[in-house]
């Protein structure tokens, strides 16, 4: 695999927060990059443009405000 420049960006952020949201233009990497990096750690990898993901993320997002209530 062709090695990555974002990759240890990548890792220095997940080591400093919860989540990274990668955007940016159709066929540059992002998924490939996004799944080499959840492969090194315990990870939950979505695809927004994916509904069953989507409705993972909106329960996730109900559970947490029900816990800061």
């Amino acid at each position: 695999m062709t090695p990555r420049r974002l990759k240890t960006a990548l890792d220095r952020g997940l080591e400093q927060h919860a989540g990274i949201v990668m955007l940016g233009p159709r066929q540059v990497g992002k998924t490939t990059l996004a799944l080499e990096v959840a492969e090194s750690r315990a990870s939950l990898y979505l695809d927004l443009e994916c509904p069953s993901d989507m409705a993972k993320l909106a329960d996730l997002m109900r559970d947490l405000l029900a816990l800061s209530r």
